[in-house]
């Protein structure tokens, strides 16, 4: 894979040379969002377009097995609501 981004990477710097367009980050990056509720990971790599798939599942699974590996240091949770009764609305016409 390593090669495959190596690639690309210089494939890019052709472009960018050739038309004179902005060069894009396109190192591997991470975000992390902290919401109320969640810890959202976002995740940008270079990856062929056939692989997609499959290597964000590697990704998940790898980001999985990270957080298992802490004992219950940190773990998956989210807010579940639930409605028991939708209250009645009485219309008047005038």
């Amino acid at each position: 894979m390593a090669s495959y981004v190596e690639e690309s990477m210089a494939g890019w710097k052709n472009v960018v040379a050739k038309y004179y367009i902005e060069d894009a980050q396109v190192d591997p990056t991470l975000a992390i969002t902290m919401t109320d509720n969640w810890v959202q990971f976002n995740l940008r790599y270079i990856v062929d377009y056939k692989k997609r798939r499959f290597t964000k599942n590697l990704l998940n699974e790898e980001i999985g097995k990270k957080i298992m590996e802490t004992n219950g240091k940190v773990v998956l949770a989210s807010a579940t609501f639930e409605i028991v009764n939708i209250p009645t609305v009485n219309l008047k016409k005038e």
